[in-house]
């Protein structure tokens, strides 16, 4: 009875030794025929085992490398376009096929279909034949798209060649939709372009006579375009079956509820692994561009991109636009109740679940490919896709057509409330549950989330394209959480170098909220949210911002030098709304100043003046705007007026002997220390060992040189003055965000807002100064001033004086003179222990309204975007997106980016992180002896 039973399994169930898998990549006939023989016809039986072969998306990136293609591509280039002209023609025939996709028991069909390969006929899987088809695209295109370069004629060739037939002899193929949209997003300004791109053309007048008429055939790069969104909206394959309207299978309904959805299509968590497969050949598709150099990114752009946003149907860009973004923002809420999805779900509700249920989670391994896709597309500005500038001068606005890019032009048009409010609290979910994880009560208790940093780009296109949206977010009463979830996050990630492109991307966002009039008026709103404890503090949102942006460049000592104009101008636009400030943040504030101050920072850099110019534009709008609301900040600038009074007369001269004096006072106290070892080794703080910038601040006030001395100013800035070396285009990028600091003249709008409106008194304080500030020394070294920049900058004293003369003294100066004796006579009449406190509350009524200049009125620095910004944003979207695919697939790993550079890193221990079905088949090689690299933004 037992006659019939094959003698092994090993072949027909793909368990441990698959014969036909292991011998692919080095049998004369598997994947190295594609180099070793010319011109393999399209109808040879050869391309079969490409589509029956594998049966994950492992299988097809562990059996075919990039050398295989790479070899191919230089020895016999015709049959890698066979191969791409055979898999697509079979992916067009599938879609169109009526066995595809599989039947009502397809869960049972396909579990059997990965023990049981046949050939054709009734058990033939086209499920399966149309993944392969996919998965082999994602593996062949990104070596094409390396090899081609900027010269793209192979693509050109084979992927976007048009054939010309005759009219009457094309044959309509492919599948049948909805003609109906699912929603309309109402364009009640919708241009005069975009009206008459939706406008159908008149049909000619029939003729008598019949004419053959040759007609261009799409493309097969449209053809594939359009079979991926076919594929996306395919009902049993990436949608439910439920909704299939009579025998079209292909319905074009967004996804799930949400923006332009009021209702879910139907539990869909079966499909989400086959969504994210063709969601991630989209993404192979997108990335043509990171072969590009960065200088050539505009004036080459990518063909795939240009035709997604350029050529694609309204009702297209639409339904995929609404079901990226839904999917993205409903991660947080998931109803998945699958297997994986319940293992993920259980991972992020207790503690350490993580590490018992192993493999990735389906869904989230979707909403991270949707916000991939979504950032890539409303990035996108290259050739023609720029967005339109409109006005002259600095009237001067960009904004997106439906012509340049429809997908942000479509963005642009939400304008719903509902709409703002559902992205709104989608982005706060994700970055709150973020702030669970930060929380260090018990380390590594629940694992990150994996797509908090697409999250943040996503945002920041949200608030730059959306102007309403914009408003709306900072109208919210969620307005100030958001901001604390986005500076605890950057406050999270400082420290790691490879996230300095995100926590510069950070800053940006920062700045370019605190831009908004908005902004100001929530300040004073108390922080609600949960944060980490170590960040958590008392007070208003404008003390945690202090406190957020001090320790952010405190503790990152110079390596971090691109944030910090961002940040502080953030604090410097903030800063009319300053009111009630703690005692730590004004401390702080003051920190910041006699940091930047300090010579040695102040002379490193030809950049270095700016920042003190724009703290002393934060202590100018509290001085004018609130002054008797802030007496913790006042008390502090006459605590520091010595600091104050001597960048009024700084010259060359006496920065250098500054820094000589604390270099000797450096070398003697060494020189005591290795003498007698045993002294001098009191109680250390964090980081003492590993920061010559701390050491130096306190070497500065044991020798008298920081000016603060009030109990509240005890604490050292830890991080000290941040040095210049560590990022060679910090002067570049840092034009991008910020004005070129200028030499003051009548017409600065700042220095001339303090000078014009000043008193007599003021004026002549002015005068002083600049006298003094030109009292130069002459016998100064050239070689010690030569010592002290960095990066080849050699300060001088025109240098000095240019940005000297420039700062914006006058209001603090005559605060100073007339408080600073008011405040020293209460000093001297009242007992120590309590004249502080008489101190503050003297100094919450005081008004100088009599000595002051008038207010002026508040013009925030915002965030300009220039080619630069442009090309680095571009470039940190994409370094993100190819470090994520280097885990478990490496879909652009080994193959030449020009975008940006990828640094190797040491080899580190592959963990098995698929799932067990995907183990099933054998046991493959997988490249497990490549460098892991990392993108540098």
């Amino acid at each position: 009875m037992f006659a019939k039973i094959p003698q092994r399994f090993t072949a027909p169930f793909g368990l441990l030794g698959d014969e036909a898998k292991l011998a692919f990549p080095s049998q004369p006939g598997g994947i190295a025929k594609l180099a070793t023989t010319r011109n393999i016809p399209e109808t040879d039986s050869y391309w079969n085992q490409y589509f029956v072969l594998f049966d994950s998306a492992s299988d097809v990136f562990s059996l075919i490398t990039p050398n295989h293609i790479r070899r191919a591509l230089l020895d016999a280039p015709e049959n890698i376009a066979t191969l791409i002209r055979v898999v697509t023609a079979r992916l067009f025939n599938l879609i169109s096929d009526h066995t595809f996709p599989s039947s009502s028991n397809a869960s049972v069909a396909a579990f059997a279909s990965s023990f049981i390969k046949t050939g054709t006929g009734a058990d033939r899987n086209t499920r399966k034949e149309v993944l392969n088809c996919i998965r082999i695209l994602q593996r062949v295109l990104p070596v094409v798209f390396e090899v081609d370069g900027e010269s793209n004629a192979f693509e050109l060739e084979v992927l976007w060649k048009k054939e010309e037939v005759e009219e009457e002899d094309e044959s309509r193929g492919g599948s049948v939709s909805t003609e109906s949209p699912q929603f309309v997003i109402e364009d009640d300004d919708d241009s005069e372009d975009e009206r008459s791109e939706r406008t159908p053309a008149p049909a000619p007048a029939a003729s008598g006579k019949a004419k053959k008429k040759k007609k261009q055939l799409p493309s097969l790069g449209e053809k594939l375009f359009s079979s991926i969104m076919d594929l996306l909206f395919c009902c049993g394959f990436t949608l439910p079956t439920s909704i299939q309207v009579d025998h079209y299978k292909i319905n074009y309904v967004i996804w799930e509820k949400g923006v332009g959805s009021t209702a879910d299509v139907g539990p869909s968590h079966a499909y989400d692994s086959n969504k994210t497969e063709v969601l991630r050949l989209l993404l192979v598709l997108l990335s043509r561009q990171i072969y590009v150099p960065p200088g050539s990114l505009f004036s080459k752009p990518s063909l795939y991109s240009l035709h997604l946003v350029q050529k694609m149907p309204r009702r297209d860009v639409l339904t995929l636009l609404c079901s990226l973004l839904n999917t993205a923002m409903n991660s947080s809420s998931s109803h998945d109740n699958s297997i994986g999805g319940m293992a993920g779900s259980m991972a992020g509700k207790l503690p350490y679940n993580h590490l018992v249920f192993k493999g990735e989670d389906p869904r989230s391994t979707l909403v991270t490919t949707c916000f991939q896709v979504l950032c890539a597309l409303l990035d996108f500005q290259s050739g023609s896709a720029r967005d339109a500038v409109t006005g002259t001068g600095e009237s001067q606005t960009s904004s997106p057509t439906a012509r340049t890019n429809a997908f942000r032009y479509f963005l642009v048009k939400l304008h719903r409330p509902q709409d703002f409010e559902f992205i709104m609290n989608g982005i706060v979910e994700i970055l709150e549950q973020q702030m669970v994880t930060m929380n260090k009560l018990l380390p590594g208790a629940r694992k990150s989330i994996p797509y908090v940093n697409e999250t943040v780009i996503f945002f920041w296109k949200m608030i730059e394209l959306n102007k309403k949206f914009r408003t709306h977010v900072l109208q919210s009463d969620k307005s100030m959480d958001l901001v604390a979830y986005l500076l605890c996050y950057a406050l999270e990630i400082k420290d790691k170098p490879q996230q300095h492109g995100f926590c510069r991307a950070l800053s940006y966002i920062i700045q370019t909220l605190s831009a908004e009039p908005a902004f100001g008026s929530q300040l004073t709103r108390p922080v609600k949210p949960q944060l980490p404890t170590k960040w958590n503090a008392a007070g208003t949102a404008a003390d945690f911002m202090v406190n957020a942006i001090y320790a952010i460049v405190a503790t990152t000592s110079g390596a971090l030098n691109s944030l910090y104009p961002a940040l502080i101008i953030a604090l410097a636009n903030s800063a009319p709304h300053f009111k009630d400030l703690t005692v730590t943040a004004s401390t702080r504030l003051i920190q910041l100043f006699t940091s930047f101050s300090n010579p040695l920072f102040l002379l490193a850099d030809e950049g270095h003046p700016r920042l003190l110019f724009f703290m002393l534009e934060i202590f100018n709008s509290v001085v004018l705007h609130h002054l008797s609301d802030n007496p913790n900040l006042i008390y502090g600038i006459l605590t520091a007026h010595k600091a104050f009074e001597d960048l009024g007369t700084f010259t060359l001269a006496r920065g250098l002997r500054e820094i000589k004096r604390v270099q000797v006072a450096k070398e003697e106290q060494q020189r005591k220390a290795e003498g007698n070892p045993s002294k001098g080794k009191g109680p250390r703080t964090s980081g003492e060992d590993d920061d010559p910038g701390a050491e130096k601040a306190r070497l500065l006030e044991s020798e008298g040189g920081t000016p603060l001395r009030t109990a509240e100013s005890a604490e050292n800035l830890l991080g000290g003055p941040p040095h210049a070396e560590g990022d060679e285009r910090k002067d570049r990028e840092n034009d991008v965000v910020t004005r070129a600091f200028m030499s003051p003249t009548s017409e600065s709008p700042v220095g001339g807002s303090f000078s014009m409106g000043a008193s007599e008194k003021a004026r002549g304080k002015m005068k002083e100064r600049r006298s003094l500030s030109l009292d130069t020394n002459g016998s100064l070294d050239r070689i010690a001033a030569a010592g002290v920049g960095r990066n080849g900058f050699v300060p001088t004293q025109e240098w000095v004086t240019s940005w000297q003369q420039g700062l914006p003294l006058d209001s603090v100066m005559l605060l100073i003179s007339e408080l600073l004796p008011k405040v020293q006579e209460i000093q001297a009449t009242r007992h120590k222990a309590n004249s502080t406190s008489i101190i503050v509350d003297f100094l919450s009524t005081v008004t100088l309204k009599h000595v002051l200049p008038e207010r002026p009125i508040p013009t925030p620095r915002r965030f300009m975007w220039s080619d630069a910004s442009v090309v680095w944003l571009t470039s940190l979207i994409w370094g993100e997106i190819y470090v994520r695919g280097m885990t478990p697939l490496g879909i652009w790993n080994a193959t030449n980016v020009r975008l940006f550079y990828v640094k190797h890193s040491p080899n580190q221990p592959r963990q098995i992180t698929e799932a067990v079905s995907n183990v099933v088949g054998g046991f493959l090689r997988r490249n497990s002896d490549s460098p892991q690299p990392r993108s540098r933004s």
